[in-house]
């Protein structure tokens, strides 16, 4: 009798949508001699070869395209049986992993993890601190139910397949100053182009955030920002501005109520805005990680700036 890893399945599914052992190593951030080595145990326990030799890579034969078929099947029918079992129960119970980049796990994640344990205590609840880009590998296994991520006007994000995509929140982007810079006038918007000989600080390069800044730089204001200070940590990047080391664009619910140490401002060309989304697998979610996406949602409507 054939028994199946419905891990390992995930890797096979992976390998059939991208290709090939470094591309699927890549995107779920595991070296190519593991993926490798999760496919050969898969051999193992199905007893027949699923590659075949194809130039200097493997690709699927006939029987890794069938196994590759039945493996969307039941890694859909696994998750759906999970949450109906969990609907069974009187109460909401389970474990729901959630992460998030540090503005939305501050401001929206913690607050929901306090309101879910009022609401529903048997509901275990783990926050981490992720970039998109660095959570989707693990959503994609089945080690992360729900990502928080961003993304910008003029730099939407891919929606990969298998993925469901919800607009949480959108807010208008700030140019934020310090207090003492000739351009934080009280209620006057600042050109970008005006902000040509600053230093600027943005997320880490391959975020959405550093993309959007140096695109915006170019777009409105003609010119490559001296991007000197690279950081995820909206704190860090606040105190690179309160000490004048540099000038930011930063979303309203990254920022602090009251800074008299920082100016923040409308731009003057355009309303530029990010929108925050939730990323969840495309199947029906279990009771717990409906409640929380509630949660969260209701969290959001108090930053909701539109």
């Amino acid at each position: 009798m054939v028994e199946l890893d419905l891990r390992r399945l995930r890797f096979l599914r992976e390998f059939e949508e991208r290709g090939t052992l470094a591309a699927v190593a890549a995107a779920l951030d595991y070296s190519p001699s593991t993926v490798s080595q999760q496919l050969s145990l898969l051999e193992k326990d199905v007893g027949v070869a699923l590659l075949e030799k194809a130039g200097r890579g493997v690709r699927l034969n006939d029987a890794g395209r069938l196994l590759a078929r039945h493996a969307r099947v039941l890694l859909s029918a696994a998750e759906e049986a999970q949450a109906d079992l969990a609907a069974l129960g009187s109460e909401v119970r389970g474990t729901v992993r959630a992460g998030g980049l540090q503005s939305a796990a501050r401001r929206l994640l913690v607050p929901a993890v306090a309101r879910m344990k009022i609401d529903h205590p048997r509901v275990r609840t783990e926050v981490f601190e992720l970039e998109l880009e660095q959570a989707l590998p693990g959503l994609r296994l089945g080690a992360v139910d729900l990502v928080i991520g961003d993304e910008y006007d003029g730099h939407p994000r891919p929606r990969p397949a298998g993925m469901r995509f919800a607009v949480l929140l959108e807010e208008p982007l700030k140019v934020v100053l310090p207090a003492s810079h000739p351009l934080a006038r009280p209620g006057t918007p600042v050109q970008i182009s005006a902000l040509r000989s600053e230093v600027w600080t943005a997320a880490a390069e391959g975020t959405g955030h550093h993309a959007m800044v140096v695109g915006t730089c170019r777009t409105l204001g003609g010119y490559e920002p001296d991007l000197r200070h690279r950081s995820s940590d909206s704190d860090v990047q606040l105190e690179l501005v309160r000490v004048g080391a540099a000038v930011a664009l930063m979303p309203p619910l990254a920022l602090p109520a009251d800074d008299p140490a920082v100016a923040v401002r409308d731009l003057a060309e355009t309303n530029l805005k990010r929108r925050l989304v939730t990323v969840t697998r495309d199947t029906p979610p279990p009771p717990a990680l409906a409640e929380l996406l509630a949660t969260v949602a209701q969290q959001a409507t108090r930053f909701d700036h539109t």
